[in-house]
């Protein structure tokens, strides 16, 4: 039960086809957004569609795979961490950050 502490999993679609980028230190990474939708029936009897966006970090070979195989528009799956950090911009200002951190994913359509 301990993997279950910060466990986040993920359906949607890709907002930006991922781009293998570098550390200073040399590691791979890529980032992608990953869109999920949801619906519910508002007071009017309308259906609205909820759409929310979340950032997503992949890693070495899983940061070369991305790169090599998912395209804007794809279906996934993705398993992960939820992970918050913060950072002072060059103006002073703190700048929060969340995101998931992969452990695996998923390609579910082209």
């Amino acid at each position: 039960m301990k993997n279950l502490r910060n466990q986040v999993q993920l359906i949607g679609n890709i907002g930006n086809t991922p781009t293998l980028k570098e550390t200073i230190n040399g590691k791979k990474y890529t980032t992608l957004s990953l869109a999920t939708n949801s619906s519910y029936i508002n007071k009017n009897g309308e259906r609205i569609k909820d759409t929310q966006w979340h950032n997503i970090v992949m890693w070495g070979k899983q940061a070369e795979i991305a790169e090599n195989y998912l395209i804007k528009g794809q279906e996934i799956c993705v398993d992960g961490k939820l992970n918050y950090r913060s950072y002072e911009d060059n103006d002073g200002k703190k700048i929060n950050i969340h995101e998931i951190i992969a452990n695996d994913f998923l390609m579910l359509k082209k």
